[in-house]
């Protein structure tokens, strides 16, 4: 990893989308920073397009769809992606699954939780939970054991997992953060990222960044990645001075900066 500060004004002149993880990447500490939210802004302005792809349950991403300045949210680690409509307040949702399949999908995933609960006695849903609708999750656990059965659990039961600093993710499906932003920017951007990585740029913090960190060429990584570096295979290319919110902060100005440059 290099230094996000030794980028050159030219480093991102290519990206048109900056794609970027939310808990503890555009938060710190749980709280979303006023100048994190002005660097949304200020990236919508120089015409690039943001999208949150978070672990973060439906109910938070269909807030964040409609009332951030971002183009769309693909949430629950790849489940779904919801969209402010171009008129009015409505949202354009899409899921991984198909509509019919959502309440069949729901189903399992509560007896999972059942069944993840009945193996673990000390595994604790997140207080989100109520507000998912393609995923089941727990509560990060303090000890490193109860963390491992509940992933075991999860997995015995057929689940696909990941975590991140907040929860244990199960869901079904074989997708991941990268499957959906493969379709999401194909079907709604008409953006083959096979073939044209260098358009975005993609910001994390965690583990569940991996298939991003791997993918693509322009990623950054806030400064708290380190955490988790033994867990991430790839690196982010670069890393922030700053945690959470401030280190996207820094990443934002850094595309701006290349943008300016590009059109002078």
């Amino acid at each position: 990893m290099q230094a996000l500060a030794q980028a050159t004004a030219a480093t991102f002149e290519t990206v048109r989308f900056v794609l970027t993880d939310m808990d503890e990447t555009l938060t710190y500490q749980g709280r979303l920073a006023a100048q994190t939210y002005d660097a949304l802004e200020r990236l919508q302005q120089a015409g690039v397009k943001v999208i949150p792809v978070t672990a973060a349950p439906a109910g938070w991403c269909d807030q964040m769809a409609r009332m951030w300045p971002v183009d769309g949210v693909i949430g629950e680690n790849g489940g779904l992606f919801f969209q402010r409509a171009a008129e009015g307040h409505e949202l354009v949702r899409k899921f991984w699954h198909a509509g019919d399949k959502l309440c069949g999908i729901a189903d399992r995933l509560a007896q999972i939780g059942q069944q993840v609960r009945d193996a673990v006695p000390a595994a604790v849903f997140a207080e989100d939970q109520a507000f998912r609708l393609t995923s089941v999750a727990f509560a990060q656990p303090d000890d490193v054991a109860t963390r491992a059965a509940i992933i075991a659990a999860l997995r015995h039961a057929g689940a696909d997992v990941t975590v991140n600093n907040l929860w244990v993710l199960g869901w079904l499906g074989n997708y991941d953060k990268l499957a959906m932003t493969r379709r999401v920017m194909a079907e709604i951007y008409d953006v083959d990222i096979d073939a044209d990585r260098d358009a975005v740029l993609y910001v994390g913090d965690s583990t569940n960044d991996t298939p991003m960190f791997s993918f693509f060429r322009h990623t950054v990584g806030v400064s708290t990645v380190t955490r988790y570096l033994p867990e991430i295979p790839t690196p982010p290319h670069w890393i922030t001075s700053g945690p959470g919110g401030s280190g996207f902060v820094e990443a934002a100005d850094a595309v701006i900066r290349s943008r300016t440059n590009h059109a002078v």
